[in-house]
């Protein structure tokens, strides 16, 4: 089974409908709680296993949803645009969380902020709103490496002999996923001025 766009079905065009309860956009509304409840576990109660699992969990549902919204026709403007929202605010918030704990350094946090910040900028200049972008295959890997590798790196922090080796291993995955975040960063970038471009070339030959 493949895991990147599992559920597809060739010779079928994907269609987002206007529907808003879908089971894809519950499942990524799960995602969303599970960011207050991991902040609680790792700064409140330093339950740290507590908080792999709720990762994990929220790594099953972004999984998940895709292949339902694939599988069985339940794709959705909603949720296209919730979809990778939910991604990043859970990327952001738990290396905030990370920082805060005194389990990263804040440079981890800054290397995921400021290719946001530079595109949220330029979503805001040239679209005032959601550029509709579909989700690229390296912004998917991306979130899967930085997913797979922040419970590696919670797990390091138990007192277990593959500690150390957890620790390497958290850094290594860690650091594919935020080249692969720098990567996809960069081709959204410039996917949304070409977008731009065509918007401005089109409301001009309109106007």
């Amino acid at each position: 089974m493949k895991f990147i766009g599992a559920g597809a079905r060739p010779g079928r065009p994907q269609v987002d409908h206007d529907r808003v309860a879908t089971i894809p956009n519950l499942l990524t509304v799960v995602r969303f709680m599970g960011v207050p409840l991991f902040i609680w576990l790792v700064l409140a109660q330093k339950e740290y296993g507590a908080g792999v699992v709720v990762l994990a969990v929220m790594a099953g549902t972004d999984w998940i949803d895709g292949y339902i919204a694939r599988r069985f026709d339940q794709a959705s403007k909603l949720g296209r645009v919730l979809d990778p929202i939910a991604d990043r605010l859970a990327l952001l918030a738990v290396a905030f969380t990370l920082v805060i704990a005194g389990v990263v350094h804040w440079l981890y946090l800054a290397a995921l902020v400021v290719p946001d910040a530079v595109l949220l900028v330029l979503t805001l200049s040239l679209f005032h709103g959601h550029p509709d972008l579909p989700v690229s295959v390296v912004g998917k890997v991306r979130t899967g490496l930085l997913l797979l590798g922040t419970p590696l790196l919670l797990l390091s922090r138990l007192d277990t002999v593959m500690s150390a080796t957890l620790l390497t291993a958290a850094w290594v995955v860690l650091g594919l996923g935020l080249v692969g975040h720098w990567i996809a960063a960069y081709n959204y970038f410039w996917a949304m001025l070409r977008k731009g471009r065509e918007q401005q070339q089109h409301d001009g030959g309109n106007g």
